[in-house]
């Protein structure tokens, strides 16, 4: 080395730095790639999506081999830095060599190439992995001598990387993609996303419509009004019973009945044969095993029963479908059409009105474990049915009893103290 020019050194010493700079930062782009984005560049044929994929399958390898790489530019950099400040400084060079190039590393080689690569992946990974791909296979003797010693010591303390590469979601961690997805799609289908995944920690019982709301046919009325019903109903299919809900005949599929009424062959016995039998629910069914539960039994609709057997309420399939794709329809008193703004920025709710129903549309968090509706959590609160006037508060919320009878609060005028904006719901809510 003694007859090399001290510029050649220098010139050396750059390209070994400018090296240094590629290990280091190709390491940071290839390690905060994004695996999902990179699988979807991939399967589309993104040649340098494909060899990053391929490396990234082992990231002992590929690890082992950057370093491998860094290791020896950087000690043989630290060589040619001795030599030249030893010819320049003579003895004392030796004590500003380390120093000199400890600091141009930092800058130069790691700190500036890692924050380029943090915040521009794609752009430095995928080159990169063509030059790794192209010199694994000679490099690999060493490499897999030192993932030999590598992977021991990291089994002596019972990590096993043939065994650590699952990089499956759970529900949480997909909820926070979907999330941070939000800006790169319209959020209709984020919310919808959203609302698939919470599918599984609702049950029916939190949507269902509650008994004592529940219209039906009586088969024990005056013809006139069950043909009044008939006509008049806001659903497609009612349960039939005698007398009441807990003696249901079956659900009745009112399309069925019009037709035979269009041709005026509708009658008492012709309206029996078109019932159904009555589909019964399990009120702590999930949502996603009630949708599939709907689609094998090839229902639409079922009643919701206690552990004791008694009717409970009434689930639709569109009554979880609007779970997730939100209200489409106006007929449920129990959605979001018992929310009404006020002037004043507080809202006028019917008793009735589901809580997530409450906190969906007004973007709260009221207590939702525990009662299904707004009369339910009052009375909770309150430990008697409050008389009209009263007020109290579930922080930051405070809420005001406006009607009520005996045994239920009919409506409440709520607001939320610490917010001033007013939440936009629909014109014909």
């Amino acid at each position: 080395m003694n007859d090399i020019a001290t510029s050649t050194l220098f010139i050396i010493l750059g390209v070994m730095i400018l090296l240094s700079a590629f290990f280091s930062g190709s390491e940071t782009a290839l390690m905060t790639l994004n695996r999902y984005r990179l699988k979807s560049l991939a399967d589309h044929g993104h040649r340098g999506a494909i060899r990053a994929q391929n490396l990234l399958k082992r990231p002992d390898r590929l690890l082992g081999l950057i370093l491998l790489g860094n290791n020896i530019v950087n000690i043989f950099a630290a060589t040619l830095a001795t030599v030249i400040a030893l010819r320049l400084f003579g003895q004392i060079g030796l004590a500003i060599a380390p120093f000199a190039l400890a600091f141009v590393i930092l800058v130069f080689a790691e700190v500036t190439p890692k924050t380029l690569a943090a915040l521009k992946p794609e752009q430095l990974a995928f080159p990169s992995a063509l030059v790794y791909s192209v010199i694994a296979a000679p490099l690999y003797p060493f490499v897999w001598l030192v993932n030999i010693f590598s992977n021991t010591l990291l089994s002596l303390i019972g990590v096993h990387p043939d065994k650590n590469r699952n990089q499956a979601l759970n529900a949480d961690e997909l909820r926070a993609v979907v999330r941070e997805a939000k800006p790169f799609m319209p959020s209709a289908h984020s919310d919808m996303l959203l609302g698939i995944l919470d599918l599984e920690q609702v049950s029916v019982e939190d949507i269902m419509i509650p008994r004592n709301e529940i219209t039906g046919i009586d088969l024990n009325d005056d013809w006139k009004d069950i043909i009044h019903q008939i006509t008049h109903s806001q659903r497609t299919r009612v349960p039939v019973f005698h007398d009441n809900i807990d003696h249901t005949v079956g659900i009745l599929h009112l399309r069925k009945a019009l037709n035979f009424l269009a041709h005026d062959e509708l009658n008492m016995d012709t309206l029996k044969s078109l019932v159904r039998d009555a589909y019964f629910i399990p009120a702590a069914t999930p949502l996603t095993r009630q949708l599939l539960n709907f689609q094998d039994n090839r229902r639409r609709s079922g009643l919701v029963v206690d552990e004791y057997g008694s009717i409970q309420g009434l689930v639709t399939l569109e009554d979880i479908l609007e779970e997730i794709v939100g209200q489409f329809t106006t007929d449920s008193p129990t959605r979001s059409g018992g929310i009404h703004r006020q002037i004043d920025g507080s809202y006028l709710i019917d008793g009735n009105t589901h809580i997530r129903e409450i906190n969906r549309t007004l973007h709260w968090q009221l207590p939702s474990k525990g009662p299904k509706t707004l009369n339910g959590l009052i009375l909770e609160h309150m430990e008697m049915i409050p008389p009209p006037g009263t007020s109290f508060k579930i922080e930051p919320y405070t809420i005001e009893i406006t009607r009520a009878n005996k045994n239920t609060v009919l409506t409440a005028k709520l607001y939320d103290n610490n917010i001033s904006a007013i939440p936009h719901l629909p014109e014909n809510q």
